[in-house]
């Protein structure tokens, strides 16, 4: 899921998928006994969710779920993947939004340069802690900090996002470098853009 600091599990008792933001689930794949897919759980406030129902047979009050503010969605039924789409959206932004702000920034910045540390494969297999609990040194600086995590720790700011200069010739450099950039190029300055904007909501 391309959204940022998601972590996810698999309530084994109830067969579900389940995704968080901060701790909190915000969608929740349910599957049948054969594993496939059949409710995806969205939350959505009370009077969008009840006029969505109205309007889709295959949208109902959430399943196992406090159904006032959580919906089921069929997802093999009627309902248009933008809409699913959009309402993911709103799941994720209203439970974001649930937090208190100092969680938010907790939650979203994991890095300076805007690089999901929970997403991201090498933490695990590297015992990696991040560049902001390391002050610069995730498991690939060794014996040099990250320069990016310095300019950040330097400027007293907590993500490139915060940065007046953003996106500066620094960031790009290690964004859209074509041998050890990211892939797609410039990701990471789109997962600042994208974190600027869910803070300011």
């Amino acid at each position: 899921m391309a959204k940022p600091a998601v972590t996810k599990d698999f309530k084994k008792e109830w067969n579900w998928i389940r995704y968080f933001i901060g701790g909190k689930m915000f969608a929740a794949v349910l599957l049948n006994t054969d594993g496939k897919p059949y409710y995806i759980n969205l939350k959505l406030k009370p009077v969008e969710g009840d006029l969505l129902r109205q309007q889709y047979e295959d949208i109902m009050p959430g399943y196992y779920s406090n159904k006032q503010h959580w919906n089921s969605i069929k997802p093999d039924g009627a309902v248009p993947d933008d809409l699913l789409k959009e309402m993911l959206d709103k799941s994720y932004a209203l439970v974001l939004h649930g937090l208190s702000k100092k969680k938010q920034q907790e939650t979203l910045i994991t890095t300076y340069c805007g690089l999901d540390c929970m997403g991201c494969k090498w933490k695990e297999p590297c015992n990696c802690s991040g560049c902001v609990s390391t002050k610069g040194f995730p498991f690939h600086c060794k014996e040099q900090a990250c320069p990016v995590a310095v300019c950040a720790i330097s400027k007293g700011i907590k993500f490139c996002g915060m940065c007046q200069s953003f996106p500066c010739q620094l960031l790009e450099s290690y964004s859209c470098d074509k041998e050890h950039g990211d892939n797609p190029s410039g990701a990471r300055i789109e997962a600042c853009r994208l974190i600027q904007t869910l803070l300011k909501k």
